[in-house]
């Protein structure tokens, strides 16, 4: 009977678990740790900058869980999307922290790199070749998109993660990479079926989101020829009908349809059954194998410049409708940035009342009063000089500035000082793309290493 347990700890490499849910993980005896490290959730810096988002020691007491998790147990261990964003570079910091590891606590490894940043020549060659097609909603480009950007992944599939655990590797660290092939290459390796593969992995691929402690523990996964089962290691958490179903939700358009770079998974006839308190089964899931192989790409490039100030107001007759208020300092403002001769077209300005509509920027329910409200100014300009150039435009205006102009001037408050802060080069994500392959390794390489030839 074709099987296999895979254990993944956390939602993210970085994240955390208890010594006591990881335990309970390991007791169960998995035949792979494997587990996300990165996504395009926090936004488009962490890919232009490659740099990653969370702390260096927490992803390294993590990784040294899983790492000693698999030696203990004698099995691989699998991380995609290094370093938040999967770029090269992110790829061998975390080796390097492997390596680390290897020192510290006298270990031996075998490890895979599987590298997924893009060379830009390669690009503009298949996008003259029509083999870049755009996803929905995705922005007209032309091949002059790739050179701008400062870093282009494309996310692996399952391949090349089988790819390395079949040449007998003891870490997979991986790129850029959709969070399912990693949990779904052992399954797939193993022979398990294809659609309860990635069905699983699915679920699983944010650790305890899937279960009723989103905070606690990890998840353990159990295939076998015809259903998966699903389970917390965590004690005060379980797996419900609910909580199980509804992760097809997450980061997915379609409740019922994924789509992956080897076909699309199908769960519009899966079964899910409570098997007791904290387990579920699922059957009856589907996949269709798509007739191009496709891997998305993600680019980022940089925009400009930022500075940004903030002034906290408790003014009565502002809380009214801070609109006017604020659609009153906005016109003032601008009139003098015409006045100083700032050219327009070299920056933007947007005042975001947070306590007001600052995250929907709708309407605002009839008869809502707030007791304060915080308006955080963001400057964007081609320099940074610019920028915040135009923030100490602003600056006595947000201080002082009067509902009646016929009144003596108020003061508002700046939480800090200087009032202006300089953010640095932003960036803006430029792909929505996927680029057709004629072999799922084709854009992506694997590099082995020894930790005895490193160390």
């Amino acid at each position: 009977m074709k099987s296999c347990k895979v254990f993944v700890p956390y939602g993210a490499l970085g994240i955390g678990i208890t010594k006591e849910a990881f335990d309970r993980g390991i007791e169960l005896r998995p035949d792979i740790i494997c587990c996300d490290a990165g996504s395009t959730d926090s936004g488009p810096y962490f890919l232009g900058t490659g740099k990653g988002k969370y702390a260096r020691e927490a992803v390294k007491e993590d990784l040294r869980l899983m790492m000693m998790g698999g030696k203990k147990l004698s099995i691989p261990i699998a991380i995609g999307t290094a370093g938040t964003c999967g770029v090269d570079g992110s790829v061998d910091e975390l080796e390097e922290i492997c390596l680390e590891i290897c020192r510290e606590e006298n270990l031996h490894v075998k490890i895979a790199k599987i590298y997924t940043e893009q060379k830009v020549e390669v690009l503009k060659k298949k996008f003259n070749e029509n083999k870049i097609i755009p996803l929905e909603a995705a922005p007209e480009i032309t091949a002059e998109v790739f050179g701008q950007c400062s870093h282009i992944v494309a996310l692996a599939g399952a391949e090349p993660f089988i790819a390395a655990l079949e040449a007998g590797v003891d870490v997979v660290l991986c790129g850029r990479a959709t969070d399912t092939a990693i949990m779904a290459a052992m399954p797939l390796m193993k022979g398990c079926n294809t659609a309860l593969a990635w069905h699983g992995a699915k679920i699983a691929e944010c650790g305890p989101l899937c279960t009723t402690n989103p905070t606690g523990g990890g998840v353990f996964l159990t295939f076998d020829e015809d259903s998966f089962t699903i389970e917390p290691t965590g004690d005060d958490s379980q797996c419900t009908i609910y909580s199980v179903s509804a992760h097809m939700l997450y980061e997915n358009a379609d409740p019922y349809r994924l789509k992956e770079p080897s076909g699309t998974l199908d769960t519009t006839s899966s079964t899910y059954i409570q098997v007791d308190d904290r387990k579920v089964k699922v059957t009856g899931s589907k996949f269709e194998h798509a007739q191009k192989y496709t891997l998305k790409l993600e680019g980022s490039a940089p925009v400009g410049f930022q500075t940004i100030s903030m002034v906290g107001i408790q003014d009565k007759r502002i809380m009214e409708n801070p609109m006017v208020w604020i659609n009153n300092l906005s016109h003032d403002v601008s009139m003098k940035l015409e006045k100083l001769g700032l050219p327009k077209d070299d920056f933007s300005f947007a005042l975001k009342p947070y306590g007001w509509n600052a995250v929907s920027e709708g309407a605002v329910r009839e008869g809502y009063t707030p007791n304060e409200i915080g308006v955080l100014l963001v400057v964007n300009a081609t320099t940074q000089e610019l920028a915040t150039k135009v923030a100490k435009v602003f600056n006595p205006m947000l201080l002082h500035f009067p509902v009646d102009s016929n009144e003596q001037l108020p003061t508002f408050a700046f939480p800090f000082s200087p009032a202006e802060i300089e953010r640095g080069q932003v960036y803006e994500f430029k792909l929505n793309h996927v680029v057709e392959v004629d072999d799922p390794l084709e854009l992506i390489q694997i590099e082995y290493v020894d930790s005895r030839t490193k160390v």
